[in-house]
Parts: C-alpha cells; sequence; structure tokens
C-alpha cells in the first residue's frame, strides 16, 4: 500500500519557520501529484498547497502564497513544505496526501486525494 509519512511539526514562536516534510513510498513518484493540507480547530481543512511529482509545478492557496513553499526531492521521494513568518492562526495539524489523477480544480479540497498520511501538529505561539 502507498504510505506517507510526515515529520518536523512543533511549536515555534510567532514569525518563525518550519519545515514539514512527507517521505511517501510504494509508488511511482512521478505518476503523482501531492498536497499539504491542514485541519485547525474549529475550522475546515484548507488546502495549503499542491506539487506535481512528475514537473514540480506548483500551486498555493492564495492566502498563504509568499510564506509557504513546496517542494520536492524525487530522488528521496519527499515532499517538503516550508513554512516561514508563522502566525498562530497557522496553528493546525498539517497533511501529506497524494492522488495519481489529482485535477488541478480540485487540489485544495481533501476528497481529491487517495492517500493521507498521519498528520503533524504545528503550533504557533504568540
Amino acid at each position: 500500500d502507498v504510505q506517507l509519512q510526515a515529520s518536523g511539526g512543533g511549536v515555534v514562536q510567532t514569525g518563525g519557520s518550519l519545515r514539514l516534510s512527507c517521505v511517501v513510498s510504494k509508488l511511482t513518484f512521478a505518476n503523482y501529484a501531492f498536497g499539504w493540507l491542514r485541519l485547525a480547530p474549529g475550522k475546515e481543512q484548507e488546502g495549503v498547497g499542491c506539487i506535481s511529482g512528475e514537473d514540480g509545478t506548483t500551486n498555493y492557496v492564495d492566502s498563504l502564497q509568499g510564506r509557504f513553499t513546496i517542494s520536492s526531492d524525487n530522488a528521496k521521494n519527499t515532499v517538503l513544505l516550508q513554512m516561514n513568518s508563522l502566525k498562530p492562526e497557522d496553528t493546525a495539524v498539517y497533511y501529506c496526501a497524494a492522488d495519481r489523477g489529482l485535477i488541478l480544480s480540485s487540489w485544495s479540497r481533501g476528497a481529491a486525494y487517495d492517500y493521507w498520511g498521519q498528520g503533524t501538529q504545528v503550533t504557533v505561539s504568540s
């Protein structure tokens, strides 16, 4: 079965940075698109961004573009989420997800992904 293992979460002060990693296995990396989504207490799940495993094309939610960057290391089957200038409202559980036939117009919706990692907690203190 396809596996995604997210890590890198933690507690950081406002204005700090974190880099999340998602190591994927048992799939052909280039055949998939990978998304980062987050779930904050009392809020709906929100798509952060996604990246194509084939060509590295990225998409972001408008509100986060400029602070968050998604990249990938195809040789290591790893998707990264670099988060800068963190704010308390970025506090959430962050999930990586994968889908083989991702429709770009749906990238921000959790239902678009077939495979999910376990999530990693990010807490930004004020």
